[in-house]
């Protein structure tokens, strides 16, 4: 096997679903212009962090200001009117309280999360839980049942959030292998020689050639893990281990912009000794690369879970 066994931890117990304010962000994983507000609003209190307040920012616009839902929910927290006319708040004080504007829009979903985690406080469980489930269902379903409710939509809504969190968190100790990984190497070796194609995803009408994402996607699918389409979005499915950690099966990720994870725009697999499988570019066949250049941006350890929890629209 590929695979050694590690053990997974985040500042704040972040795994379990615990808050706190030691939580740090991942390498890029918040665009700049928006990490240093996530890490500052996301200690608004005990029950939030900042990597809870970003997988929430990205599941619900994919850090898109300008987004607005066909339920006309508005800007980067994806505020509806009548939500954001009682619990908009002037964030950085210019007088105004603008619901298209990051530095409005960021600190009043903290504050509105950490409102909710007050009406429950005293609710028995897990506070973030609690908080997550109250976001979802409404404070009084949180203590009508005693904690989070039996509802399917937000347990799973809990669950989701809870993951994804992981995506946004730097860890503090070795991530776990993917059981998956050998699988998803496997398949992508046995794709070595094919030509690229832009968009492609292996079908049989494009002559079975793919793009870099196209083949991430498709190898772990081999292994039952259903990954986005797109590279940055990929990034997403797991937590992500440093350089020095890095296990076959990995995925590698490069960016012209090292500072955000929006930008990435390739990926690959690692295989071990400085290398990964990808489909490079247009002229090219599915390869081995080398992964130390100057736009490597980090990497991804895939989760079922993980990819489970990423929207499927940001």
């Amino acid at each position: 096997m590929l695979l050694v066994v590690g053990v997974y931890l985040v500042a704040g117990n972040l795994a379990g679903g615990a808050g706190g304010g030691t939580v740090a962000l991942a390498k890029g994983a918040v665009p700049t212009a928006y990490s240093a507000l996530v890490q500052k609003w996301g200690n608004l209190c005990p029950a939030l962090n900042p990597a809870l307040l970003a997988a929430q920012l990205y599941q619900e616009s994919g850090f898109n200001p300008n987004a607005k839902s066909p339920a006309k929910a508005e800007g980067i927290a994806q505020f509806i009117p009548g939500t954001w006319a009682t619990h908009g708040i002037d964030g950085d004080g210019d007088g105004v309280r603008n619901v298209w504007d990051p530095d409005d829009a960021i600190p009043s979903a903290a504050t509105y999360d950490c409102e909710l985690a007050s009406y429950v406080k005293d609710v028995p469980g897990n506070q973030t839980a609690n908080m997550l489930a109250s976001y979802n269902a409404g404070a009084y379903a949180v203590i009508k049942y005693g904690g989070v409710p039996p509802y399917s939509e937000t347990k799973n809504y809990v669950k989701t959030i809870t993951t994804l969190s992981q995506s946004f968190a730097a860890p503090v100790s070795r991530v776990d292998p993917s059981e998956q990984a050998a699988t998803a190497i496997t398949y992508a070796q046995g794709k070595l020689g094919t030509p690229y194609l832009w968009g492609g995803n292996g079908t049989a009408d494009q002559g079975g050639r793919f793009d870099c994402s196209g083949l991430t996607k498709a190898a772990f699918a081999s292994a039952g893990i259903t990954l986005p389409r797109v590279a940055n979005d990929q990034y997403n499915a797991g937590p992500h281990p440093q350089r020095a950690e890095l296990l076959p099966g990995d995925l590698v990720f490069f960016s012209d912009d090292l500072t955000n994870s929006r930008a990435i725009r390739h990926v690959g697999i690692y295989v071990g000794g400085g290398y990964m499988i990808d489909a490079p570019r247009t002229g090219a066949v599915i390869r081995f690369d080398p992964i130390d250049t100057p736009d490597y941006f980090g990497a991804t350890r895939v989760t079922e879970d993980g990819a489970k929890a990423l929207p499927t629209t940001v």
